[in-house]
């Protein structure tokens, strides 16, 4: 089976795929969604459920989704194709229709917001950013068809990435800008770290309430937010598991992306939360997107070398978003090229026209928000719930063995089994009710 379908290009090696998968992952949710998560259920003792969870999932969800790629070699309609067919089922396959459509719609959502990060780079450079007021700032580009410059720009850099293919464009984009958000995000800790008040924000991250762990939301907020932190949905990581080689070790690589994720995040918290109690802002940290758009804009303005600091943090953020935006656009690219034989450039085309056009006429923050929360809630899990199914089900213990084995020294151990069947699908199923039920 893994023999079957076409390669679309591969991945130079280990590191490559790692970072590309890292950049997945890494988006502007883990920016402002995660500190506020950590402040908010109990500082450090938030980090126990989420790091148990990170690390079970890793194992369990983000080793399947990239063995599920890699032995089909395929995006996840091919995919859920091919594993049906070895129970004989007809049909069934456009269940992958679901993973691949939510994220085709999520990136375009995300692509107008990438453009109000773009926006927020010249106004840094410029220094408009810090001498007019944020949310009259902030607003002047989430209107009605307000930021389609922008916007377009955001899908040009994206797309002219992926014109270039997997190795030449994907993994070639990932290997520069990754490390340098890293690197950016770690000056920026070690400068807020200096200013004024900061403390206050390091005690609220840090100071364990252990109580928190006796309410049931801290181990669903830790659920959450570990399955965002991870990208599972059952397309990106699936997509990016195909175009790796059957030599490299999943687990090993799983490892490896729970690791920087879980990095990633904590970089985002000890920059940005210090530096809100360092000005008394810390009323806004429950804003959402406005904390990042609006508050620290707020913050910038009364920073020593504040212009420049507002341009390294948008362009961190920049890199954080458009390794995700490409992510989010490689799978319905794929598509077109499994199913119609396309070039790569006449469906990187394709997929650049729909996502312009439908992405201009959502182009408005009041209902990109609807359009992301819908997808992000029903969408979303529904696809990494069907992945987890077709692979460590549908597919067969032995053949799951077979798959996650590849470029291992030793076999997965029987407790893999009860962890993939049964927790981490049961983890995803409880993941979906309860954002539906508690939205």
């Amino acid at each position: 089976m893994s023999s079957n379908g076409t390669a679309k290009g591969k991945f130079s090696g280990k590191v490559g795929f790692v970072l590309a998968c890292v950049g997945s992952a890494v988006g502007m949710g883990n920016i402002w969604l995660f500190p506020y998560r950590l402040g908010q259920y109990g500082g450090s003792a938030f980090l126990i459920p989420f790091v148990i969870f990170m690390v079970i999932l890793g194992c369990s969800g983000v080793v399947g989704e990239i063995a599920f790629g890699r032995a089909m070699k395929t995006g996840p309609l091919g995919a859920f194709k091919k594993a049906l067919q070895t129970r004989n089922i007809k049909h069934g396959h456009y269940l992958g229709a679901i993973p691949l459509v939510g994220c085709l719609l999520i990136g375009i959502g995300y692509s107008v917001i990438v453009g109000w990060v773009i926006k927020f780079i010249v106004g840094s450079v410029s220094g408009a950013v810090l001498h007019e007021e944020s949310v009259e700032y902030f607003q002047s580009i989430t209107g009605n068809f307000s930021s389609v410059p922008w916007h377009l720009i955001a899908l040009i850099l994206t797309f002219i990435v992926m014109f270039f293919g997997v190795s030449g464009g994907i993994e070639k984009l990932n290997k520069i800008v990754m490390p340098a958000f890293f690197i950016m995000f770690l000056l920026l800790a070690i400068f807020v770290f200096f200013t004024p008040n900061s403390l206050e924000g390091y005690v609220y991250l840090f100071k364990p309430n252990w109580e928190c762990l006796a309410n049931p939301k801290t181990w669903i907020s830790a659920l959450g937010q570990a399955f965002f932190s991870l990208s599972l949905a059952g397309s990106g990581t699936i997509i990016y598991g195909s175009y790796l080689s059957d030599k490299e070790d999943v687990v090993s690589c799983a490892k490896n992306i729970c690791f920087f994720s879980f990095i990633a995040s904590i970089l985002a918290a000890v920059v940005i939360i210090p530096a809100v109690f360092s000005f008394g802002l810390e009323s806004e940290l429950k804003s959402g997107p406005p904390l990042m758009f609006i508050t620290m804009p707020m913050i910038f303005k009364l920073l020593p070398a504040g212009q420049l600091v507002a341009v390294v943090f948008f362009l961190a953020v920049l890199f954080a978003a458009i390794t995700s935006l490409v992510n989010l656009f490689e799978a319905p690219v794929e598509f077109f090229q499994s199913r119609f034989g396309l070039s790569r450039g006449k469906s990187v085309a394709i997929i650049g026209i729909v996502a312009t056009i439908i992405g201009i006429l959502i182009e408005n923050a009041d209902v990109v928000g609807v359009w992301m929360d819908v997808l992000s809630i029903y969408i979303v899990p529904l696809g990494a719930l069907l992945a987890g199914i077709m692979f460590f089900w549908i597919c067969g213990k032995k053949f799951v063995h077979e798959q996650v084995g590849l470029g291992r020294k030793k076999p997965v151990g029987k407790f893999f089994d009860f962890t993939t069947r049964y927790v981490f699908v049961g983890l995803i199923l409880i993941t979906y009710v309860v954002s539906i039920v508690f939205n």
